[in-house]
């Protein structure tokens, strides 16, 4: 299997009541939503483990909230975010977003909003839903909460052609439950040139704890974009870009060259210039490349680190408004949940300005091996967006 999925969802319940001579481009709008997401990910990469994560479903279910938020929790979602669907530019960037991911083979996309079926919800709402999403609310009763997490994981196994069985656990709906937020993103992407399985060896590699395991490293000799940086601290680290067939998505592995290096570092540099300076800087060369055959899954809350990107007000009872979606029920976030898969083969991947510091030259070498931690991100060519990201610091 080559698969790479995700699935997000949002529950919201009842509450208690120096600079460059030539201007840098403006930000678009998957710009943003890549700002927030490696915010995310540096919190959830603090530690040593394996991770995938998608800033992509993230930001679907958040833009799906803010359509209903208003006063300080509109307003402090537009802060983070670094806009809003409700201005004219955003509301344009994001269906050409929506419109040029649709149109990938490789992808599919979904969302949807499950609205408890006695709630009565703002037109205004359901029709905003509509233009930004072409979603259709699906009338549960939130009163059988398990009952109703068995339809919603229903509708998300589907969405992600099975790979995700179930995204909502025993426990995560209650009678209080008004509104669930879904954003599903399956991935099934073939490489460009495949490595050959005959050339598929046992080789060592080395975790982050120290510790070294026998893995399957795949091997593939060619022509790679390849390029290598620094981060603000001056720690050194490699970027090769494999891209997938059709040549309009590709995959990003960076790896530090200190083998003592965590990867929160490049995590922390990501947050701070995004993967746009790769993509400027990656030149063409001839590279035996070996990479570990490799499946991370996660299940993530990211209630704590939305928090921390400055996203407390939505899960706050007393301070959330989430006015625009039902005038007469005070609601707020209880949890932003997120299951994901990804697995690579040789075959492809399925899912659903450097400091004063001290830095290490190297030459550049004919072979280029991952045997130790490294990331790995998919990104969208045409618009930017990154889809998933994640680290592998032990091989499963």
């Amino acid at each position: 299997m080559r698969m790479f999925c995700t699935c997000l969802c949002f529950v919201l319940t009842v509450s208690g009541g120096m600079a460059s001579m030539a201007a840098a481009p403006a930000p678009s709008l998957a710009d943003k939503h890549n700002a927030l997401g490696f915010k995310v990910f540096a919190h959830l990469a603090s530690a040593e483990r394996n991770l995938v994560f998608s800033p992509h479903g993230l930001s679907a279910v958040l833009s799906m909230a803010q359509l209903g938020a208003t006063g300080t929790t509109g307003e402090a979602m537009k802060r983070v975010m670094g806009y809003s669907l409700r201005e004219r530019g955003a509301s344009r960037q994001h269906r050409r977003l929506r419109r040029l991911l649709g149109a990938e083979e490789a992808l599919r996309t979904a969302g949807a909003v499950a609205l408890e079926r006695t709630m009565s919800v703002e037109k205004a709402y359901r029709r905003a839903l509509s233009r930004a999403f072409g979603s259709h609310p699906l009338q549960v009763d939130f009163g059988r909460p398990e009952r109703a997490a068995e339809v919603l994981n229903a509708w998300v196994s589907d969405h992600t052609e099975g790979a995700v069985p179930a995204l909502l656990a025993p426990g995560s709906l209650s009678h209080e439950t008004r509104l669930v937020l879904l954003d599903a993103l399956h991935f099934r992407g073939l490489w460009k040139v495949p490595f050959d399985p005959r050339l598929t060896r046992r080789r060592i590699f080395r975790a982050a704890n120290g510790s070294a395991t026998p893995v399957d490293m795949m091997t593939l000799t060619g022509r790679f974009n390849y390029g290598e940086f620094s981060t603000a601290d001056g720690e050194d680290y490699d970027v090769v870009e494999l891209p997938y067939r059709g040549h309009t998505l590709s995959v990003f592995l960076a790896s530090p060259f200190r083998a003592d290096t965590p990867l929160s570092a490049l995590a922390a540099d990501l947050g701070g210039r995004g993967t746009r300076r790769w993509t400027a800087q990656l030149g063409s060369v001839r590279r035996q490349l070996s990479v570990p055959r490799f499946a991370v899954d996660s299940e993530l809350s990211l209630k704590t680190a939305l928090t921390h990107a400055g996203l407390a007000n939505i899960f706050n009872a007393a301070t959330a408004d989430f006015g625009r979606v039902a005038a007469h029920e005070r609601l707020c976030v209880s949890d932003v949940l997120q299951t994901l898969k990804f697995e690579v083969d040789e075959r492809g991947t399925e899912g659903a300005a450097a400091t004063a510091a001290v830095t290490y030259s190297r030459m550049a070498v004919e072979e280029l091996t991952l045997d130790g931690p490294f990331l790995f991100l998919v990104r969208h060519k045409a618009t930017g967006a990154i889809l998933f990201m994640g680290q592998l610091n032990h091989p499963s």
